[in-house]
């Protein structure tokens, strides 16, 4: 996943290597630093998901602050996992007054309850003026 954030060029890649080949990976990567590239290198598990409920949360309402603070702030309650986010604000259609969208992929661990997770999600909803959906993930 590549993005341009706040003027700069950020990326997030995953890839697998031969266990013997992974140190001059991470050699090679690391020397992309002395040509002005960051680069941080992280193992990834043991490549099992976690388990639990894949669900996707949309959210769409007029910007405000505070929104993905409240959002994730009840996700964390129910112990949640977010998997993938993404946001961004768009001009509304009908009057051009600035909308705040997100979607993230996550997942609900099997000691949480979906419908709670959706009850609260929706009383905060409320205050929020947004709308937030809790669907399957496509396939």
């Amino acid at each position: 996943r590549l993005s341009h954030l706040g003027g700069q060029f950020a990326g997030l890649v995953r890839v697998a290597v031969p266990e013997e080949r992974a140190a001059a990976l991470t050699r090679t990567l690391t020397e992309l630093e002395k040509q002005g590239l960051r680069v941080v290198i992280q193992s990834a598990g043991d490549g099992q998901p976690a388990p639990g409920l894949v669900v996707v949360l949309s959210l769409v309402g007029h910007d405000r602050p505070g929104i993905v603070r409240q959002i994730t702030g009840v996700l964390a309650e129910h112990q949640v996992n977010v998997e993938e986010f993404s946001s961004e604000c768009v001009s509304a259609p009908m009057d051009g007054s600035t909308l705040f969208q997100a979607q993230a992929t996550v997942s609900v661990p099997p000691t949480s309850s979906l419908a709670a997770v959706r009850r609260d999600l929706e009383k905060i909803a409320a205050d929020l003026m947004v709308d937030v959906q809790l669907n399957p993930p496509e396939r």
